[in-house]
Order: structure tokens, then C-alpha cells, then sequence
């Protein structure tokens, strides 16, 4: 033994260390390799997450930042090695966050097209891309493609009285008219519809409304498309009541349905059957296999013979196709039907077709091909919907609950309605923080409503109606139309007593995007995963449930334009400035307050004293009182009083200039305020919260569109 070698190192050598940086990562890698089979389903979750972080964060640096920041956690994972499943997931996962980035930000480049400044009118020839009937404005919107304007955007959507648009308007149709043109409008308040993305992205440069006379220059050669000319039959052949439902299950379009019962289907939780997605998808694909089936298989030649499961799945396939592209090809119908052939692939191969995978695949490509889907409440309800059902389908206890088995007629058809009815809570504890955070509002008696809704929806409604259509080739449809009005009475009667019931409507009057990502991410991780870890999904699901209920209702409501504004009473109950205000306005401050009932008027308000003019109104919070000055109309007040009156108030508020010598203690939200800012939400308190529409730096591109080089007239 050399008794003069020094003593042995205690430092890790090489492979120690590798062997410590593999012990590390072995329940990583034990429990990755137990979810192998979910892993897939996340790729289009990071493809998404990549797409709601170019959304939400405001600038190119910061775009930049993430797909820098994405490509680091591929970096990651090539550290770890790709004989890690840690190190692919890491991997997969940052290149699709960055490409999600890349993707939306190349598409909204892409599509950019010319947006007017401001209001003009303007006189101009149209070919008209679109037509949708509007029944409960007595009015028809018209999709519209000026010829010969350079003055004018290459696409705009105008809105037409009945009273005076053509009789039979229709796509293809040329038109001369004139009609006054804003820009697209952008979200009115915090947390509201933007429709300025949604023109961007479908490239309208303005909208607006035709006035008298609107002249047809030419007609379209065929009558319009086919999808105009079954809706105009349909409305000719039902009655009036349940014509709009009968039109929006065939052609999609919902704008015939009357607003009584469009709110009706909402607060029931049956709005999903008016959108043609997977239910109508389901049932037409479904329909023409069983026929094609029934009808080939009484030939016992063919069925020896041929794959008649093949040829079924082959006509299903163009069935689906074709009543998209009938029903507008919408997006959550383009979902619908790219899944329906993924079922109809697997059928055909003997693969088991409803899976996660499939709807991942379906997400995937919807995401591809249209990334500014997913910030829309369409794409979310939908996918959320068919997540939840599969992913509670798939459960062992669920799957031991379904499967088939020696019993009596009873006893499976309670089971089934047990297993429906399990379904619809589990979709609807998903869709709810969904439905919540966009619209401020979900019905409560969903599930049990669609137990009924949804078989006499598919299983009578659809059927009539496709028989009503095709005897009336040979004039044979009306006792079928007449018996699809009556089923459709029954839906609208379902809808009407679950959606009038006392307690049927949960309101919220906001949520923030930090609670709102919290219900979502532990959803996801809930229905995504198999092992029990899924469970952890449970706790950010709690906490964004907690910090959505935990949001306190707003104080003061004061939209962009500056024009109209809710106060909100010692009572909870809101009052509104303008006591003419039109509904759109009423129905919106409404939705943002979370409050089902209607709106006062500020001049009832205790503690405020109004004149033609002007409000002054004291509210109490907090044992702080808070005095609120606004204007109402066009007329100047005297310079002196109006001062006075500023400098007495703790927020001023104006649609238009006021004075530089007006100084309210703490806001001054007039024209130039506004402009910056857009709407505002106020919440008093200690200390006072302010909400506001627009971003300071946000390069989002319909915050400044291109513009046009000039305008057909003087605004």
C-alpha cells in the first residue's frame, strides 16, 4: 500500500454528477412516462399559449421576448437530452410557444387592409359578399366590396333597413347606395367586446348604415348562394316564431333568431344549438352513414361484397363537408367537420376515433390555419365542451358506468339519462369561467336543459326539417314543416322555463385575465392527464375561482366615447346618464355590471341632481363620499360655473373637450382623456381602482391600422 498518495477526492466526478442529474429527473421521467400516451394532447395547449401571449402582451419587444424566452426552454430541453422525455417535452413545448407567437403575428401582418380614421359618408357601387337577415332590428347586414373607390376600404359591412334594401337581396347582387362609415369599434369598456380585432382579422375597413334609397344595379345570375336561398325558403315555409331556429340549424345563420328568444337559449344554456358545430355536425354526418348502410345492405351482394362500412364512412365525409360549407364554414363548424373526419379515418382503419387525440388533432389545425380563434368565445366553448365529455368518458368509473350490459328497457334508459346528465355538469363546470369571462353571465339549469334539448333537437328537429327540404322538391314539405314548427315551439318552450326560472342565471360583473388563466391552466390539467397528479389541477382552479368571485362590482362604468355612463347606488343597483339611451347601450353596461336587471335612470339616483345639461351625483364608500360631474349634452355651460362645479367633483367626465380650467380633484375623463384611455371601469374604495380599455404603447396592429388616403366626402 503507497501510504504517501494523497487521500482520494471527495468532489463528484464526471459521471457522479451524471448520475446525481439522473436521479434527480427519475419521478420526472417515471411519471412523464406513465402520461406517454397525453403528452401529444399539449401541443396544441403550447401552440396556444404562444397565440394568447402575442395577444395579450402589448409590444414587438415583448413578442420578441417570448419567442426568445420559448426557444430558451427548447434550449432546455436539448440540455437535458433527447433521451429524456423531459428534455422532448421541453423541446416541443418551446418550439411550439414560439411558433404559436410567430404564427398570429405573421397572420394579423398578413391580412392588413385599409381602416377609415373616422365617421364619413360616402356614396359608392358595391358587389355584396354576404347578406345576413337581422329580424330583430327589422334590417339586413350586408357584406360589401366597393367597385372602383380608392377612397373607400377594399371590404366593409353596412347595415339596411328591410324597409329599404331590394327585395330578394342576395349575394352576388350589385349595389349603389349611400351610407354613413365608422371605423370598426373597438371594446367600449374594460374587459368587453373588441370588435376591432375581429374586423382585422376578417379585413373590414369600416361598417356602417345605408340610408334611403339603396338601388340594385344587378342581380346575381343563380338568385344567390345556395345557403341565401335555403334561408329565404326556410323563413317562407315555418312560422315566424320558430323560423329563426329552423335558419340557424340549417344554414347557421343566427341573425333571424328574434333577440326574446336568442336570450332565452342563452340563460337556459342551449345557445350551443343555434352555432352549428359538433351536435349538427354529429347528426347529419351520422344520418348519412346509417342511410347509406340501411339502403346499400338490402343487397346481400353488396353486403357480402363491398365495404359498405367504408362507403358509408365516404358518404358521411362528403355530407359533413358539404353542410359546412352550407352552414358558412364558420369555425367551430370547420372544428366540427375536421374532427367528424378524423372519426370517419378511424372508423375506416379500425382505430378508436373519439379520443383526446382526435380533438387535439382538430385543435391543432383550427389553430394552424386560424390563430386568432382561439381568443374567441366560439373556439373555447367548443373545444372546452368536447374535452370535458371525452375526458370524463374516458375515466374508468365512467367507462365501467356506460358500458353495455344485460338489462331491462328502464334501466338502461335511466342510466343514459344518468350519464347525460353527468355530462352536462361536467361541461358545464368547464364552460362556465369561459362563459363568465366573456359575456358576465351562465345558465345554471344547462345540464338539465340539454337532457331534453338535445335528443328532440337531433333526433326530431333536424330530421323534419331535412325531410320538409327535400319533399319540397316535389311539394310535399308542408305537413313536415308544419310538425318541425311544433317541435321547435317545444324547444323554445324548454328554453324559455329553464332560462326564466328564479336562480337560473349566474352574473358576474368582471374577471380578470390573471383568474380567468388560473380556471383554465387547472381545467386543463385536470382533463389532460390520467395519473393522479391530474388532481393538482384542482388548487389554481380553486384560487382563479376564488379571485374571480372575490372581484368586487364596479362603481362607475364610463364608456370610450365618453357619452354614457352606470353609477352604481347604495343599493347595488346601477343608474345610467342618458336617459334615452338605446338598448345596445343599456343591455352593455348591464352585461359589465353583472346585473340582470335593467338600468335607472341618474336622475332618480338618490344624491344627484340633474338639469338638461349636466349630473352631479354623491355617492357613499368606505365612509368616503365621492361627488361624480358629467355632461349630457352638446351645450357650454358658463366657464365659471363650470369650474366651480369641477373643482367641487372628485371625477369630471365629458364626451367632449372640457376646459383646461376645469379641475376636478382626481380624474378628468373628457374627449382627449378618453381617446387615450378608451372606456373605464371605476372601483371605489382605499385605495381607488382604475381599469382602463386601451394599453399605453400597445403595437398591436388594429391600434393604428393603414389608412386611406383620403374619404369619398367631407365627414
Amino acid at each position: 500500500m503507497n501510504q504517501g498518495a494523497s487521500a482520494p477526492s471527495t468532489a463528484f466526478g464526471p459521471r457522479e454528477r451524471g448520475v446525481k442529474f439522473r436521479l434527480s429527473f427519475a419521478p420526472i421521467e417515471r411519471w412523464l412516462e406513465a402520461e406517454r400516451d397525453q403528452l401529444p394532447l399539449w401541443l396544441p395547449v403550447m401552440l396556444g399559449l404562444g397565440i394568447a401571449g402575442w395577444f395579450i402582451l402589448p409590444e414587438r419587444a415583448s413578442w420578441i421576448a417570448l419567442i426568445a424566452a420559448a426557444l430558451g426552454l427548447s434550449l432546455a430541453g436539448v440540455a437535458i437530452g433527447s433521451g429524456r422525455r423531459a428534455g422532448v417535452a421541453l423541446l416541443v413545448a418551446g418550439l411550439a410557444i414560439a411558433s404559436g407567437c410567430a404564427l398570429v403575428w405573421a397572420k394579423a401582418e398578413w391580412v392588413a387592409a385599409p381602416v377609415i380614421q373616422r365617421p364619413m359618408i360616402a356614396s359608392f357601387d358595391a358587389d355584396v359578399a354576404q347578406v345576413q337577415q337581422l329580424v330583430a332590428k327589422d334590417s339586413v347586414r350586408v357584406a360589401l366590396r366597393p367597385i372602383a373607390a380608392p377612397k373607400l376600404p377594399p371590404k366593409l359591412r353596412v347595415t339596411i333597413a328591410n324597409a329599404d334594401a331590394p327585395v330578394g337581396l342576395a349575394r352576388g347582387d350589385r349595389l349603389r347606395l349611400r351610407a354613413r362609415l365608422v371605423p370598426p369599434m373597438p371594446a367600449s369598456l374594460p374587459g368587453g367586446y373588441d370588435f376591432a380585432v375581429t374586423a382585422w382579422f376578417q379585413q373590414l375597413g369600416a361598417t356602417g348604415k345605408a340610408f334611403a334609397p339603396v338601388q340594385r344595379l344587378s342581380a346575381a345570375p343563380d338568385g344567390g348562394s345556395l345557403r341565401d336561398r335555403i334561408g329565404r325558403h326556410t323563413r317562407e315555409s315555418i312560422a315566424p316564431g320558430a323560423a329563426g331556429i329552423a335558419v340557424a340549424l340549417v344554414t347557421g345563420d343566427q341573425g333571424s333568431v328574434s333577440e326574446t328568444d336568442a336570450d332565452a337559449m342563452r340563460r337556459s344554456g342551449l345557445a350551443h344549438l343555434l352555432s352549428v358545430s359538433g351536435l349538427h355536425i354529429t347528426a347529419a354526418v351520422g344520418a348519412a352513414m346509417l342511410l347509406t348502410l340501411r339502403l346499400l345492405a338490402l343487397s346481400p351482394k353488396l353486403a357480402l361484397r363491398w365495404p359498405l362500412t367504408l362507403i358509408a364512412a365516404g358518404a358521411g365525409a362528403v355530407t359533413g363537408i358539404g353542410y359546412t360549407l352550407l352552414s358558412g364554414a364558420e369555425i367551430p363548424t370547420i372544428r366540427s367537420c375536421i374532427a367528424a373526419l378524423l372519426v370517419l379515418g378511424g372508423l375506416a382503419i379500425g382505430r378508436e376515433a373519439l379520443t383526446l387525440r382526435l380533438v387535439a388533432t382538430g385543435a391543432l389545425i383550427v389553430l394552424l390555419f386560424w390563430p386568432e380563434a382561439l381568443i374567441g368565445p366560439s373556439f373555447q366553448l367548443s373545444f372546452a365542451a368536447v374535452v370535458a365529455i371525452i375526458a370524463l368518458h374516458e375515466h374508468p368509473r365512467m367507462r365501467a358506468f356506460t358500458a353495455a350490459r344485460e338489462e331491462g328497457v328502464l334501466y338502461r334508459l335511466a342510466r343514459n339519462a344518468a350519464a347525460l346528465l353527468l355530462s352536462g355538469i361536467a361541461v358545464e363546470l368547464l364552460l362556465a369561467p369561459i362563459a363568465l369571462f366573456h359575456f358576465h353571465r351562465e345558465g345554471l339549469y344547462g345540464a338539465v336543459a340539454n337532457i331534453f334539448a338535445i335528443p328532440l333537437t337531433t333526433f326530431v328537429v333536424m330530421p323534419l326539417e331535412v325531410l320538409a327540404l327535400l319533399l319540397d322538391l316535389v311539394g310535399l314539405g308542408a305537413p313536415f314543416w308544419w310538425a318541425t314548427g311544433k317541435a321547435i315551439a317545444l324547444l323554445l318552450w324548454i328554453a324559455h322555463s329553464a332560462g326564466n326560472t328564479p336562480g337560473a342565471v349566474a352574473l358576474l360583473p368582471g374577471m380578470s385575465r390573471g383568474a380567468f388563466s388560473l380556471l383554465v391552466a387547472g381545467g386543463l390539467w385536470v382533463c389532460l392527464w390520467r395519473t393522479r397528479w391530474r388532481w393538482l389541477g384542482v388548487l389554481p382552479f380553486a384560487a382563479g375561482a376564488g379571485l374571480a368571485f372575490a372581484t368586487p362590482a364596479p362603481d362607475l362604468l364610463v364608456t370610450g366615447d365618453g357619452r354614457h355612463l352606470g353609477l352604481r347606488g347604495a343599493d347595488g343597483s346601477y343608474a345610467l346618464l342618458r336617459p334615452k339611451a338605446k338598448d345596445f347601450v343599456r343591455d352593455m353596461l348591464a352585461e359589465a355590471a353583472g346585473i340582470d336587471e335593467g338600468l335607472a335612470d341618474l336622475d332618480d339616483l338618490p344624491g344627484a341632481s340633474c338639469t338638461t345639461d349636466t349630473c352631479r351625483a354623491t355617492i357613499s364608500r368606505d365612509g368616503r363620499s365621492w361627488t361624480i360631474l358629467a355632461t349630457r349634452s352638446a351645450y357650454l355651460a358658463p366657464i365659471k360655473a363650470m369650474n366651480r362645479a369641477c373643482a367641487e367633483a372628485d371625477i369630471a367626465i365629458s364626451d367632449r373637450r372640457l376646459p383646461r380650467s376645469c379641475k376636478p380633484k382626481w380624474l378628468k375623463l373628457d374627449k382627449p382623456m378618453l381617446s387615450r384611455t378608451g372606456g373605464i371601469v371605476v372601483r371605489f374604495g382605499d385605495p381607488a381602482s382604475v381599469l382602463v380599455t386601451k394599453r399605453t404603447g400597445d403595437a398591436h396592429p388594429w391600434i393604428d391600422p393603414p389608412s386611406l388616403a383620403g374619404r369619398s366626402e367631407a365627414p
